[in-house]
């Protein structure tokens, strides 16, 4: 009997670790895994626990040049000689001693649940140590050095896979996985985000849907800043779930970065963990439909570090073990009171922001009509205009 949720942890993912003051601080994850345990949710009947092996140079190069990852290594070893044209050593991706091996485990996680989804042994995979979509083939990019969830995706088309789609609604553009795979039809890319006009990485806009060969491959919904849960939620259903119905993929991966959270310091949209788990909710859901509940699901960006990023991945940790937590539930007392003792500060009291009513979330649907005059409902029609033609659907009614 395949098991429910892999999910992938090791203590040596806490090295992933830029400095002090950096915002991609790795206490998140130490949180998110003291949180999941807290909860019980890593001793469940259907959860295993596993600690995946180092991609190998072999595995990293299917995606990334040999030449990087040669300079990931040397940087690894000397960070004082960090090759800077290759985006090591920079403000956002510091190098540090182990930098190679860490980051390397995170890639190897997500391929250890990739193959376990793929060949039946898990229903559903989970990671959220990895999700770092910034990553490029030939850089490092976006506190990203090598692209886990691009990694993934390879060996899943490597070994059998004829399409995959990959969903990112972390609040940056999946900009390194979409261009890794931007003129291949097999992999559907789709990136719900805040616009690239005002936020890192300045990309993905609706019209960028793909290369020559695989016209339609890459959808963008590019959002105004200061999108709330409802409008977000309406702009996630209006694109996501005609453009997966249609595709059919093989396996679904997705990205579930929560910097899209009202309290993150590094971005302007207005989510909350209620709408942010709804999400979650939706695209398990879409796996079981789309293609027989194979789902990988990835971490990502989330910088408020104590609030938001523990609950939300706990969220996804429990909805991938299909035993989902009620947002109106208590934090544990214990996981409140180790965060008081080493940080001085309070945690929330609930698994939730206390904004869904009766534990559900409210949003418009696309199919009561498009409001041109308004700036979410523009962004959506702009993406499904750019992408839906190519994959047989109307831009007004799907």
């Amino acid at each position: 009997m395949a098991t429910q949720a892999r999910v992938i942890w090791d203590e040596r993912f806490t090295g992933y670790n830029f400095g002090d003051g950096h915002p991609m601080s790795p206490v998140r994850l130490d949180l998110t895994v003291r949180l999941c345990r807290e909860l019980g949710l890593l001793d469940l009947p259907g959860v295993e626990v596993v600690v995946p092996d180092l991609a190998s140079d072999e595995l990293l190069e299917t995606v990334h040049d040999p030449a990087y990852v040669a300079a990931v290594r040397a940087a690894s070893e000397h960070p004082e000689r960090a090759d800077v044209e290759r985006g090591l050593g920079t403000e956002d991706d510091p190098a540090f001693v182990g930098m190679h091996e860490v980051t390397a485990r995170i890639a190897g996680g997500t391929v250890d649940v990739a193959r376990a989804v793929w060949e039946g042994s898990a229903e559903h995979g989970v990671n959220f140590c990895g999700g770092l979509h910034h990553a490029m083939a030939d850089h490092a990019s976006g506190f990203c050095i090598y692209n886990d969830v691009a990694v993934g995706i390879q060996w899943l088309l490597d070994h059998g896979a004829e399409k995959v789609a990959y969903v990112d609604v972390d609040v940056h553009h999946g900009d390194g996985v979409e261009r890794i795979f931007w003129n291949d039809p097999r992999v559907l890319t789709i990136s719900l985000h805040e616009s690239g006009r005002l936020l890192f990485p300045g990309t993905g806009f609706p019209g960028d849907c793909g290369g020559p060969d695989a016209r339609g491959s890459a959808a963008n919904v590019a959002l105004p800043p200061g999108t709330g849960d409802a409008a977000w939620l309406r702009a996630f259903h209006a694109v996501v779930p005609a453009l997966l119905r249609a595709f059919r993929p093989d396996v679904l991966v997705t990205q579930q970065g929560c910097d899209s959270h009202y309290s993150d310091p590094l971005a302007h949209l207005a989510l909350s963990i209620d709408a942010q788990r709804t999400s979650y909710d939706s695209l398990h859901a879409l796996a079981h439909e789309v293609c027989e509940g194979r789902w990988v699901a990835l971490g990502g960006g989330g910088y408020e570090v104590v609030d938001v990023v523990p609950r939300a991945w706990a969220h996804l940790t429990a909805i991938a073990a299909h035993q989902p937590i009620p947002l109106e539930s208590d934090v544990p007392a214990g996981w409140r009171e180790h965060v008081l003792q080493l940080y001085g500060r309070h945690a929330p009291l609930r698994m939730g922001d206390g904004v869904a009513e009766g534990g559900r979330m409210w949003w418009r649907s696309w199919e009561v009509g498009y409001n041109p005059e308004d700036a979410v409902d523009h962004a959506v029609m702009a993406t499904r205009e750019a992408v839906f033609p190519s994959h047989g659907l109307d831009m007004f009614f799907d």
